[in-house]
């Protein structure tokens, strides 16, 4: 089968990115696939980290890709649907996680269809309604969803956002694959001394991945304050998206801050497992979500979780017996969840021994084929 997928591929960085290498390498053992790039994401004033490509510093798997689409540009959706048509894919399949890609992406669908009817198009939903909502999200997003076939979502929140927006919409949930992309898991030993951190016999908690006020490092770092007993390090590692200030006062005030360790950058995939590698427990205290795919790295590292009982995160971790669910976003709660874990000697092994059961099935051959057998019935 013929498979053009539209999205950020090499030299964008960050999760999608990262998900989408998997993708087209998974489905490129059987199929004869292309990706079709952007070549710009986001406006620069709309972004905010501090660089939307690899840097020389990154790691990045360097897929060959057409880029073709400026979402700002009107003018570059036509040419992108022709250079795709030309290609004469059987399937197209868009990544669509915020509204600002719905007239581009939607555009290109519907001008793809009118030259290729035939093309099944299907959209990889990680949100309907983003973390950070805007008034115009919902019109947007069912204009977009109009020129799909199919969807896929990973996790039961996100469907049900779907069928609000798209009742009937044909559709199917495949949760996300375990990420297995950084390497395997080092001697913990080995991982604290690469961070630095000074009392290896401690339990480290991680925060990992962007920082966004959605995500909740807040709460967490109310809930170290919270935990009076020293023998607790705290891992933040991630590029703050906006302004740090707010947490930075956090850690000020804290009265353990010598053991909070701060490495607010965007972290390479060689250095990943570092992290993971060193901590005992991951910490994802989100105010709002759906899936995570900073889940899908703990389950790879055989890291149990806490979460926050938000979107996804229950069905994902809780149901799975991977993690602990809170049932609260507090840091009372994220608090108490904590001290449950490392209070009970057997808690950690049995976690342990559920994420290795769940990672079996979450293989990215597993999801291809699944999503293929999806697109059969379209």
């Amino acid at each position: 089968m013929r498979i053009a997928i539209l999205s950020c591929f090499y030299p964008f960085r960050g999760g999608i990115a990262q998900f989408n290498a998997n993708l087209f390498e998974e489905l490129g053992r059987e199929h004869d696939v292309r990706a079709f790039n952007f070549t710009r994401q986001y406006p620069t004033i709309l972004f905010p980290g501090k660089t939307q490509k690899v840097t020389p510093e990154d790691e990045a798997v360097p897929i060959e890709s057409e880029a073709l689409l400026d979402t700002a540009n009107p003018f570059s959706w036509g040419s992108t649907a022709r250079k795709i048509a030309a290609f004469k894919p059987d399937v197209l399949i868009l990544r669509y996680w915020m509204s600002w890609f719905a007239p581009s992406l939607g555009s290109v669908a519907r001008k793809l269809k009118r030259t290729l009817p035939q093309c099944r198009v299907v959209a990889i939903l990680d949100n309907v309604i983003p973390h950070e909502p805007h008034f115009f999200d919902r019109s947007f997003t069912s204009w977009f969803l109009k020129a799909t076939d199919g969807c896929v979502t990973m996790c039961a929140e996100v469907e049900q956002d779907l069928l609000n927006l798209s009742p009937g919409k044909k559709h199917i949930v495949l949760h996300h694959p375990v990420y297995s992309h950084f390497g395997q898991r080092l001697e913990r030993s080995e991982a604290v001394k690469r961070l630095g951190i000074k009392r290896d016999n401690a339990r480290n908690l991680l925060f990992f991945g962007l920082i966004r006020d959605y995500k909740g490092l807040d709460v967490l770092l109310r809930a170290f304050t919270l935990l009076d007993d020293g023998d607790y390090n705290l891992v933040i590692a991630g590029e703050p998206y906006g302004s740090f200030d707010k947490y930075q006062a956090l850690i000020d005030a804290c009265p353990r801050k010598d053991n909070i360790y701060l490495f607010p950058d965007y972290i390479r995939d060689s250095e990943v497992k570092n992290y993971f590698s060193a901590c005992d427990l991951t910490v994802l205290p989100y105010k709002s979500a759906t899936q995570s795919g900073i889940s899908a790295i703990s389950n790879h590292f055989e890291v149990p979780m806490v979460v926050t009982d938000v979107g996804g995160l229950k069905e994902t971790v809780g149901e799975s017996g991977t993690g602990i669910v809170c049932a609260e976003s507090s840091p009372e709660c994220v608090c108490a969840a904590i001290r449950d874990y490392f209070a009970d000697p057997s808690e950690e092994s049995r976690l342990k021994e559920n994420i290795r059961t769940l990672n079996r099935t979450l293989s990215w051959n597993n999801f291809c084929s699944s999503l293929m057998k999806f697109i059969g019935t379209l």
